[in-house]
């Protein structure tokens, strides 16, 4: 499995989002482990995605192919929570048949190229409903033992340094799920009543773990958006919600008039249906069902309802891409019966589970790897003698680790000045007398957007370049000053992304 989705994951274009967290975990490495001088983003994948790039970095280094090496093993392990979660309550061949259907919803939307960037690529949220269904297999698979509540407050808190997202949705989950039971059973103390408690001590918890990180100097970070959004909004932003479940799910048509993405949608909208099938069924039997398919059942409520009522722009599908494997759970436990009446059928089940989930990984597999531009261009620099310059957020870093950091190439954005990175990024690399930056990496003219900047735009600031070349479709300027000097430090920016730094 790890190998198919390593295949289908060089399909797609190394960005710097991932290069950056390959970035702040070499340096980890290197004995920066709480990421001093770093500004984050607002999801800093501290505690589960940049561990894993740091032991993928123990054994192949810093190379390009760690952002794919890093995005497999990311999937493999919701897969595998996945496949633990649905199933629950099986055996032989009905729990292997659940692990199929959980897989064939988990490939089918990587069909897509969408599905792969979004899903599969750079730590993007979809990681994080691990840390999720972790927490939920731990209170299913160990509802009564002395340590279980004590780990779930430490797995919550550690979730919450890394991922808002466990705050504002598995943490209101197991409250809701465990508070709903002890008052159904009218118990207070029990052991649902101390899962709702660590659950909620995790947040006061989390808020002292990362005062205590920033006084020894930990990492700075963009706080995530935590506002509401105008009450004339909700009804648009549960539409596109919606519309993002669907493509979730790959049950968009990918490729509109030809008979592959037809086929795809169908697929894709099969395994919706099975998800909602299984949805439905754990509200119609509420209290007959179990305490992981109420957790599953509540967790997609509430991704659904929270960025339906936030600020958070609408239309962003990887915000909600928890949804998928908790969906993938309940199609599981509602499309497979815990047993077989008999040994044949069990068998003609699983031997079809498994040929559907072949189905989507094959697809998904046999698309051909994508070309990395950042290749390219870092062994042009490199062979230039070029080793310091600045560049656009999406190439920066992407070139840097392509060359395993011996070409370094630093984010800037252009409003009316070229102000350096606040987002994943380092104030020290900015710093004219400690570094000469003598080039920059202008995008191609179709590629203009925020993050993008145009050779002219350069050209028009800095003055005309010495020399000018174009590597594949980017444009390179040298010059002989010290761009560096022309950079003014980084600041907050209206963009959604880049707020107020704390």
């Amino acid at each position: 499995m790890f190998v198919i989705l390593l295949r289908i994951s060089l399909s797609s274009v190394m960005t710097s989002d991932g290069a950056n967290n390959a970035l702040q975990a070499w340096d980890i490495l290197h004995g920066n482990v709480l990421l001093h001088g770093w500004i984050i983003g607002d999801a800093t994948y501290y505690t589960f995605e940049l561990p894993q790039y740091a032991m993928v970095e123990l054994f192949v280094g810093l190379r390009g192919i760690d952002p794919h090496l890093v995005a497999a093993l990311t999937y493999l392990i919701v897969a595998g929570c996945g496949l633990a979660l649905a199933r629950t309550g099986s055996s032989g061949a009905a729990a292997a048949a659940r692990s199929a259907v959980v897989v064939t919803v988990l490939a089918t939307p990587l069909v897509g190229e969408r599905g792969v960037s979004r899903l599969l690529e750079s730590p993007d949220h979809i990681g994080t409903s691990a840390i999720l269904l972790a927490c939920f297999l731990l209170i299913d698979r160990a509802p009564g033992r002395r340590f279980t509540a004590s780990l779930l407050g430490v797995i919550l808190c550690a979730g919450q340094l890394g991922d808002a997202t466990v705050r504002y949705i598995a943490v209101p989950a197991v409250i809701v799920v465990c508070g709903y039971r002890v008052l159904a059973a009218r118990k207070i103390r029990s052991t649902d009543a101390a899962i709702a408690l660590a659950a909620a001590a995790s947040v006061p918890l989390a808020l002292v773990a990362r005062a205590v990180m920033l006084h020894f100097g930990a990492y700075a970070m963009v706080p995530p958006p935590a506002g509401f959004s105008p009450l004339g909004h909700w009804p648009q932003n549960a539409l596109l919600d919606w519309q993002n479940v669907i493509s979730l799910f790959g049950a968009a048509d990918l490729h509109p008039g030809t008979a592959a993405g037809t086929a795809t949608a169908a697929f894709g909208l099969a395994c919706l249906l099975a998800a909602t099938a299984g949805f439905g069924k754990v509200l119609w039997t509420w209290r007959r069902a179990s305490l992981a398919d109420q957790l599953v059942c509540v967790t997609i409520i509430l991704y659904y309802t929270v960025y339906v009522f936030s600020s958070v722009p609408p239309g962003r599908l990887y915000e909600i891409a928890g949804i998928l494997p908790c969906g993938a759970v309940l199609a599981a436990r509602a499309c497979v019966p815990g047993r077989f009446a008999s040994a044949a059928r069990g068998k003609t089940a699983l031997v079809a589970a498994a040929l559907v989930a072949l189905l989507p990984l094959a697809v998904a597999a046999s698309r051909p790897p994508a070309k990395q531009p950042a290749v390219s261009i870092a062994a042009w620099l490199e062979a230039h003698g070029l080793r310091y310059g600045i560049a656009g957020y999406w190439d920066a870093s992407a070139v840097t680790l392509q060359s395993g950091d011996r070409v370094q190439v630093r984010a800037v954005r252009f409003s009316v000045r070229f102000v350096a990175g606040a987002w994943e990024a380092k104030p020290s690399w900015y710093n004219a007398s400690q570094h000469d930056a003598t080039f920059v990496i202008a995008d191609p003219p179709h590629a203009y957007g925020a993050d993008n900047i145009a050779a002219s735009t350069f050209a028009r600031y800095f003055g005309r370049p010495v020399a000018r070349y174009w590597v594949g479709y980017r444009t390179i300027l040298i010059y002989r000053i010290n761009l560096l000097k022309h950079v003014v430090p980084g600041s907050s920016a209206p963009d959604d992304r880049r707020r107020t730094v704390v």
